[in-house]
């Protein structure tokens, strides 16, 4: 089964996490690792996997080992997940040689941020991406995340660029809760809009939103598809206990830098060493009892998804 042959409305939902580049000792990728986590979140239920985007460090790998993470994920889904490959930049023909790259390598879709630092119009908001889908047969989604690009991806661009059937959805990291409903009706329900912010995600959710692409999900991926289909049958008491359980470790997992809480995160689980590549640096001692607590707490609410559903 090749996904990218498959509508993204069918496997564009739920949490999907942004999976993080392990890294060993001599700082190199840690590929082994890397094939685990994949396994671990297909086993617990996602439909899709993000590789080398923000939370993968990507502006520190090189093509090569931007490469090297799609192959491996291709592998390791076996047609079981989309593989998302992370192909943005704020130069075009960059963008445009990484998408071409990662459909090479097999991935299903890109996940393509707006253009950062230059600081564009929106006209070049939406030529930049016009581009890149000019040059491409997959599905392109498109990653608003202001706070890192100082420019937010309009509504009504991301109404034109969704007159394309290859915009496949948007990873919105604005926060802004009305959004969903505006975008849908301007979109249409094909358009798949996704959360990129774990703390705005359950009301995301509940106000018509499709999943969320997620840090979170990669400590505890049962537990979030689990909090994803409560949202969306309506069974809000089961999602407001299993939301206030997931809430605390989103806060602990949001305060440094990301990914390093992330993978001191997962480190203490045995799944991946917590080293970073500079300019980002460990979590600092202080925070880590805040992480640890924060994991307690929530590996505990796994005995109450038991116990009440």
């Amino acid at each position: 089964m090749t996904f990218s042959t498959h509508h993204p409305a069918t496997w564009l939902t739920g949490y999907i996490p942004d999976l993080p580049t392990p890294f060993d000792d001599a700082g190199e990728v840690d590929l082994g690792a890397f094939r685990r986590l994949c396994e671990r979140q297909i086993a617990a239920g996602a439909t899709a996997l993000v590789v080398g985007e923000t939370t993968g460090e990507d502006s520190t790998l090189d093509h090569a080992e931007h490469t090297a993470l799609v192959r491996v994920a291709v592998r390791a889904s076996r047609g079981r997940a989309a593989i998302i490959a992370g192909a943005g930049s704020n130069s075009t023909s960059e963008a445009i040689e990484l998408t071409r790259r990662a459909e090479a390598d097999g991935a299903d879709a890109v996940l393509s941020v707006t253009p950062y630092y230059n600081k564009p119009t929106q006209a070049g908001i939406y030529a930049h991406f016009r581009s890149i889908a000019d040059n491409t047969r997959l599905p392109i989604i498109l990653h608003d995340v202001p706070s890192r690009t100082v420019r937010e991806l309009a509504d009504d661009t991301v109404a034109r660029l969704a007159e394309s059937p290859q915009f496949a959805g948007l990873r919105d990291a604005t926060g802004d809760l009305a959004r969903p409903q505006r975008l849908r009706v301007l979109t249409g329900p094909r358009f798949r809009l996704l959360s990129g912010d774990d703390t705005a995600a359950p009301a995301f959710l509940v106000h018509g939103g499709d999943g969320c692409i997620s840090i979170t999900s990669n400590v505890i991926p049962e537990i979030c598809q689990q909090l994803y289909r409560s949202c969306k049958e309506g069974d809000l008491q089961v999602a407001r206990a299993l939301a206030m359980r997931v809430g605390r470790l989103t806060a602990a997992l949001s305060k440094d830098s990301t990914p390093a809480p992330l993978k001191y995160a997962l480190s203490l689980l045995g799944l991946m060493s917590p080293r970073l590549r500079l300019p980002l640096v460990e979590l600092a001692d202080s925070a880590k009892p805040e992480v640890a607590a924060a994991l307690r707490i929530v590996k505990d609410a796994e005995c109450f998804q038991e116990n009440v559903l």
